[in-house]
């Protein structure tokens, strides 16, 4: 029987939460980690002390290639959304189209032939646009950006490998695993199957603060590798709800349902516009540092039209149209989770063949003897009315009065989180019971 190469994908976000800690949890390593790797971070390092004029044009390359890629990472979440969406069931969807998009161009580090050009292909890329070497740089200078330590944001991604101990690995695989997506390499036993799975999931659980706890429920002994792709998010409304005015309220799922839910209110200035063509209206509340959340309301009955329409063009166009509104803004206080099984939306998508027998994954052994066998997404979002004491000066801002904005996101709606420094869409989801945990 073929070896398995088990490829679990996780992250955890916390939006608007209060006594945000700005350092990152990147200082400890395992120091029994491949040895190989430490070695290529130290032959990196020096390189880059006698290169200096060449490292910045390359960094400066980086950046460009990073901004080419982000539109083709956008129009990625759409459609994987679009895919994980159901006409006839309303229910709770929330990932991270960032993290999913980077652990699959990890492991286009190891892929060749039809494999590596499925993958590529259906992550949206065009291979007579784009080298590979430009596209794996651009990945390292997004991880680089959406790691800054200066940010207002705690904002942190990463990836780790871990290994079976008697497995060998190509070190080109290794070195370039590191060299653009920083990642970890740890050796593990899977025929300890209980050993490995806390090994892994106690990793998992310190890199997103708590929040992802028991990713893994049980590994298969025959494993060979598990990929890990984490991203962490946890932001500072700009302006804070006042908690006083969080009170119990309806939302209606759909016409014969509904719950009762904490409704938070605000009167202040937004960002907003409604789009009557599409009919829906679209609210932008921004964190503290570089990052909003657009909350996106469809007109009663006109769900699918706007689900339909979501693009990277849609976005701009509702980005462009914004204006500065008085809302009267209701948003219901939520704690949601949710887990994919992403193999059967992505071989939907067209990425087959790194699931089955026909896999070339020779770029990490050396032989065709690999195909994913799992691939896990599991995700936290949590709203709620706080944010710095700093922000409420802001609170309250005096405009023009133009006219009022009475929103209620009483009825199922969709939400993404923005990163303006990448522009890049971190986070969509969409809410249809906020009640559910």
């Amino acid at each position: 029987m073929r070896p398995a190469f088990y490829m679990c994908l996780m992250f955890a976000v916390l939006g608007g939460v209060v006594n945000c800690d700005h350092h990152k949890d990147h200082e400890q390593k395992d120091h029994s980690a491949v040895h190989q790797e430490q070695h290529q971070h130290h032959h990196d390092g020096h390189q880059a002390e006698h290169h200096a004029g060449e490292h910045d044009d390359h960094q400066i390359k980086e950046h460009m290639t990073c901004h080419k890629i982000t539109d083709v990472n956008a129009e990625f979440a759409f459609k994987f959304f679009k895919h994980m969406i159901s006409k006839e069931e309303c229910k709770n969807i929330f990932f991270s189209p960032v993290s999913i998009s980077t652990a699959f161009a990890l492991l286009s580090l190891g892929a060749k032939e039809d494999t590596l050009h499925q993958m590529i292909d259906n992550l949206g890329f065009n291979r007579s646009e784009i080298t590979e070497e430009d596209l794996h740089g651009a990945f390292k200078h997004l991880i680089h950006t959406l790691n800054d330590p200066k940010s207002d944001l705690q904002l942190s991604t990463g990836n780790a490998l871990f290994i079976e101990e008697n497995m060998k690995i190509l070190a080109k695989f290794l070195e370039d695993a590191k060299l653009y997506y920083d990642s970890e390499a740890f050796p593990s036993n899977f025929m300890n199957s209980e050993s490995a799975k806390k090994q892994i999931n106690d990793y998992v659980e310190k890199q997103t603060h708590g929040k992802i706890v028991e990713l893994l429920q049980s590994i298969d002994p025959s494993t060979l590798m598990i990929l890990i792709n984490y991203i962490h998010f946890k932001g500072k409304w700009e302006k804070p709800f006042d908690p006083k005015l969080t009170t119990e309220a309806d939302f209606f799922i759909n016409n014969v349902t509904t719950v009762r839910v904490p409704m938070m209110h605000s009167y202040t200035s937004n960002r907003s516009w409604r789009d009557r063509k599409l009919g829906c209206t679209i609210v932008e509340l921004p964190y503290a540092g570089n990052a909003s959340a657009l909350f996106i309301l469809p007109n009663e009955g006109n769900m699918d039209k706007v689900e339909d329409a979501l693009s990277v063009a849609t976005l701009e166009m509702w980005r462009r149209s914004f204006r500065k509104n008085i809302v009267n803004l209701n948003l219901p206080k939520l704690s949601i989770s949710s887990t994919i099984q992403l193999k059967e939306h992505l071989m939907k998508l067209g990425i087959t063949d790194v699931f089955s027998n026909n896999a070339d994954l020779s770029g990490i052994t050396g032989a065709r003897d690999l195909k994913v066998s799992k691939a896990l997404h599991k995700a936290v979002l949590s709203i709620d009315e706080k944010g710095t004491e700093a922000a409420g000066a802001t609170a309250v801002e005096l405009i023009p009065l133009s006219f009022v904005f009475p929103t209620a996101f009483n009825r199922p709606f969709l939400l993404l989180i923005y990163d303006h420094v990448t522009k890049s869409i971190l986070f969509m989801g969409k809410i249809c019971n906020p009640a559910l945990a």
